[in-house]
């Protein structure tokens, strides 16, 4: 295998991330309807762990795009 196949390859399992990514945003927002429908009182104290939640997740896949992005083009 040559470089360049296994910078590609590289960058492919990398990319795998960010699709990974929107697999966790989705549960932390279920999870927080769950958690907001079961409790409505409680809901207003949990968004903000709501929002940091989505930024963690988000944050990964993001990190993890500019790793393919990085292989791919460097």
């Amino acid at each position: 295998m040559d470089a360049q196949a296994a910078k590609l390859l590289g960058a492919g399992l990398a990319a795998i991330g960010a699709g990974l990514a929107s697999i966790g945003v989705g549960n932390v927002f279920a999870k927080f309807l769950e958690g907001a429908l079961r409790n409505p009182g409680a809901a207003d104290g949990q968004q903000g762990r709501l929002f940091i939640g989505f930024a963690a997740a988000e944050l990964l896949g993001l990190l993890s795009f500019v790793v393919a992005v990085l292989l791919i083009f460097k």
